[in-house]
């Protein structure tokens, strides 16, 4: 095999679905700008990608489809089912609007199958020339595409839950954070307890303002642990997952012997808002080092410093490993950094904040 041949099988082969050619054009010029990814078919419509990963090889067909859902004809959530049969294995991100609508059709989509959305900035936000938004698209293409092949390359080897201890004494409550590839970890982590814990789970996961209501449903429709967005001044009770909405910063409070939820329109952190480093100072501040924090995938460092300051005070922390997480830069930079007591994928982290909170660790 030729060296040209070669590093044409070794890229990554990605399909793009939108009724706009403008916009399948913006897309392919940001995703030419890593020489590693290879845009192999576009389509107008769901009936025409079906058609074309009909005629192609199974070796052929893309690692990736980048589907939009609101599309004339066939439209994105009609398309995803069909495409999940015709093509299994392939990964879809789904692209949707930054409305109500649009978000409403995104977490409908994740639930059908898609491992991840990649919402489309508005005008006033730059528009896909928003230097984050290409940063964003290929990260994601990127690390979906090592998963979908790091899937047909091994089985998954046996759960091993090493044990984690924390100095501070038995947790208070939960944190966990996480953004690229976040909402399909929570949705593992969280379907992996067994009971709920008995203290507050308060989760930041990068996400515009309109999709988080719709990410506390779709993590509470798996019946592990009643799930919603946090509300100002409410009090955090044990075995329920508050999410911090979309554009307000998550923070906690000692109220007596428990905590309430404060929301913050304080300055993003890490270009976030919500972010995870001024969920975990709160906790530190409300509960000393009597937490037990989780960081999962995504891009950055959100996270880092805050694990620092919990680490510090005695806290437990933990990050989802490498091989398990689409993005390994937020859990990454805590392991790098010697924070981390346990790197584990969602289900076995899962069974050490269970163990933790229930003082059996």
């Amino acid at each position: 095999m030729s060296a040209a041949a070669a590093a044409a099988d070794a890229a990554i082969r990605v399909m793009l679905c939108d009724d706009s050619a403008v916009a399948r054009g913006a897309l392919a010029r940001l995703l030419a700008q890593d020489g590693a990814i290879r845009v192999v078919a576009q389509a107008a419509d769901g009936r025409a990608a079906l058609d074309q990963l009909a005629a192609m090889p199974p070796s052929g067909r893309p690692d990736v489809l980048l589907l939009d859902l609101e599309m004339p004809g066939m439209d994105g959530l009609t398309t995803l089912p069909l495409v999940l049969r015709a093509a299994p294995g392939t990964q879809v991100i789904v692209a949707s609007a930054l409305t109500q609508r649009g978000a409403d059709a995104t977490m409908r989509a994740l639930r059908a199958g898609a491992v991840d959305y990649l919402p489309k900035p508005t005008a006033a936000q730059g528009g896909m020339a928003d230097p984050r938004f290409g940063e964003e698209l290929r990260a994601k293409v990127t690390g979906w595409a090592r998963m979908r092949r790091k899937a047909v390359a091994r089985p998954a080897s046996p759960l091993v839950v090493p044990r984690v201890t924390t100095q501070a004494g038995r947790p208070r409550a939960i944190a966990i954070g996480s953004s690229t590839g976040g909402p399909q970890a929570l949705a593992l982590l969280i379907g992996a307890f067994t009971r709920p814990p008995p203290v507050p789970v308060l989760v930041a996961q990068h996400m515009p303002a309109g999709f988080t209501a719709l990410l506390a449903d779709h993590l509470h429709r798996l019946g592990r642990l009643p799930c919603a967005e946090a509300r100002d001044g409410e009090a955090l009770a044990p075995g329920r997952l508050y999410l911090a909405p979309g554009d307000r910063h998550l923070l906690a409070e000692a109220a007596g012997a428990g905590l309430v939820a404060r929301l913050s329109d304080g300055p993003a952190e890490n270009f976030c808002r919500p972010a995870v480093d001024p969920l975990l100072r709160s906790l530190v501040a409300a509960c000393g080092g009597r937490v037990a924090a989780a960081i999962l995938t995504g891009m950055g460092h959100d996270g880092l410093e805050g694990c620092r300051a919990l680490a510090a005070a005695g806290g437990a922390v933990i990050a989802q490993d490498e091989a398990s997480s689409v993005v390994w830069g937020m859990p990454g930079a805590v392991a790098k950094a010697g924070l981390a007591a346990l790197l584990a994928p969602p289900d076995a982290i899962a069974a050490r904040l269970l163990a933790l909170s229930e003082g059996l660790a």
